[in-house]
């Protein structure tokens, strides 16, 4: 069975790209996720993210990363709400992607309602399951996680570079 896991990076920062990123993988390299160490990415430093996103990508079936940037975020919010971008963006990432069943990290109050809009926003008949804290309950929701964050530390150096400063990682301290 295929397995698809959907989380996010950077959608509290005020600051920087937002990255929405799914991973597809066979049920039975679930064993070399645990293997390898794979939790929440808030849960480890960026050297350890790094690491693992190369093992993640080294064993995925598939995966596709959505980066939305700050300007459309902005030109999005005068005319839905950020849930409603949360939606949107998931639904891309799910409908670029094929597998059995889905896991996503709700971005929603109401999980079970995140996971239908999603569902129906994408047009997938795949079966859709939206928790809250799916990144610490679901391995390939783990690895979504990390690979999200791994994207969005790199954005982050690169706009330090550019404005000549240190910036922030929105996480807390152990996870820097």
């Amino acid at each position: 069975m295929l397995l698809l896991g959907i989380d996010e990076a950077g959608k509290g920062p005020v600051i920087g790209s937002m990255f929405v990123a799914g991973l597809v993988i066979d049920e039975e390299k679930l064993f070399d996720l645990a293997a390898f160490g794979v939790r929440d990415s808030k849960q480890l430093t960026p050297a350890k993210r790094e690491v693992l996103a190369r093992k993640i990508t080294g064993i995925a079936t598939d995966q596709y990363i959505l980066e939305v940037k700050p300007h459309i975020i902005d030109e999005l919010r005068l005319v839905m709400t950020m849930n409603e971008i949360m939606v949107r963006s998931f639904a891309q990432v799910l409908a670029h992607l094929h597998a059995d069943r889905a896991f996503l990290d709700a971005a929603d109050v109401d999980a079970s309602r995140f996971g239908e809009r999603v569902r129906s926003e994408s047009k997938t008949s795949m079966e859709v399951i939206s928790e809250h804290k799916a990144d610490e309950r679901h391995k390939v929701v783990s690895a979504a996680s990390i690979l999200a964050k791994v994207r969005r530390d790199a954005c982050m150096r690169e706009l330090e570079l550019t404005l000549c400063c240190r910036i922030g990682s929105g996480t807390a301290r152990a996870g820097r």
